[in-house]
């Protein structure tokens, strides 16, 4: 079975684990400990930055699925030739920082402006902005899958009124994704990723909540070690592969 058949099946069995790396992540030596770590974790996926020596390293130390990000249909575009299994138009991080939106319009036109550049030959991933008005994630998520989009990614951290520390503090910062999921997961047939604050705590409520898969990213390329990485990465696949009943 090639790897996106494979992926594909993880996210029928709702078990797919992608650590992301960061869409504005170009710390070469960084993304090689984030790749490593995912790989030796057990993830399912991993996803890094639209540049191309970044995709290169990772495609040599990993087998798994390569998803590249960027907000610019040029670059993913380049991706794809250089062999991107998955291009995501999303993981907004990079803008948030900078105090910067992106609307329901915008991300369309995105999608559209990188579809007509690549084709049909590559799947195609889309984060829905978490900012938005619920019914606004619900029409674009809908849109994106007429337009035949592969996969939709949820977030809601940036916006996330996290007051806690511990346990706590976890939920609150997962609860808007999460929120999120519910909402999209009742409206759309195509799978969707929870992503953006999600722990090995959060991780088996995504899941729970209807998610085909589940995005990491700070509670893994946080840490500073590849070792600290990997143990970080089994355990939110354990979370999600236990058979623990969930009450949500």
């Amino acid at each position: 079975m090639n790897k996106i058949a494979l992926l594909k099946q993880y996210l029928e069995e709702k078990k797919c684990v992608k650590v992301i790396a960061g869409i504005d992540n170009f710390d070469t030596e960084k993304v090689k400990k984030i790749v490593t770590a995912a790989d030796q974790g057990g993830a399912s996926a991993v996803d890094v930055a639209a540049r191309e020596d970044i995709i290169s390293v990772t495609k040599q130390l990993t087998d798994l699925p390569v998803f590249v990000s960027s907000i610019k249909p040029e670059e993913l575009k380049m991706a794809a030739d250089c062999g991107a299994d998955v291009l995501e138009i999303g993981n907004f991080d990079a803008l948030y920082n900078k105090g910067l939106r992106i609307s329901a319009e915008e991300v369309l036109a995105l999608t559209k402006e990188t579809m007509d550049l690549v084709g049909n030959n590559v799947m195609i991933s889309v984060t829905v902005p978490g900012h938005i008005d619920i019914a606004e994630q619900i029409k674009l998520a809908q849109d994106l899958e007429e337009m035949g989009v592969d996969l939709i990614q949820t977030e809601g951290a940036a916006v996330a009124n996290v007051q806690n520390t511990g346990a706590r503090g976890l939920l609150e910062k997962a609860n808007v994704s999460i929120a999120n999921t519910i909402e999209l997961v009742r409206n759309v047939s195509i799978p969707v990723m929870t992503a953006s604050g999600i722990s090995s705590t959060t991780a088996p409520l995504a899941i729970a909540a209807g998610a085909s898969a589940i995005g990491v990213g700070s509670a893994v390329n946080k840490l500073n070690s590849t070792f600290e990485m990997t143990i970080a990465v089994r355990s939110i696949v354990e979370s999600i592969e236990s058979k623990k009943e969930i009450l949500v």
